[in-house]
């Protein structure tokens, strides 16, 4: 098997593309969560804490004397903090879902051939009696 048929193998297993698309959807998700928190959560509840410090954006927020910018890493743990609690709230879902689903029958279990030759005796000697 050559190697690019090799790869081709491995690149279209389900898990691999089930990484991919999560990999897609967690960027886009990630655009969502940075937007609502630079543009809605930021303004709306540290609008006063930068008025009051005579800032216009949270990047200007540094330690006096530094280059530490500790107002994005504020923004960055806000970001971090709704992601975690979305996807708590995903996976608590999907687990709930899961739950609420019937289970799968039993599958009968195949008698193994020793198994099938005491039947078979079993049934033989039922007959002759």
């Amino acid at each position: 098997m050559s190697a690019l048929q090799e790869f081709k193998k491995f690149a279209m297993q389900g898990n691999v593309i089930d990484l991919a698309v999560g990999i897609v959807i967690g960027a886009a998700f990630s655009k969502i969560v940075t937007s609502l928190v630079e543009d809605i959560i930021t303004p709306t509840v540290l609008t006063p804490a930068l008025k009051a410090a005579k800032l216009s954006d949270l990047s200007q927020l540094v330690i006096p004397g530094t280059a530490i910018k500790y107002g994005n890493f504020l923004s960055n743990i806000i970001s971090f903090v709704i992601v975690a609690a979305s996807l708590f709230i995903i996976i608590r879902l999907i687990n709930i879902a899961k739950k609420n689903e019937p289970a799968p029958p039993p599958v009968p279990k195949e008698a193994s051939s020793t198994d099938a030759l005491l039947v078979e005796i079993r049934d033989l000697l039922k007959n002759k009696s």
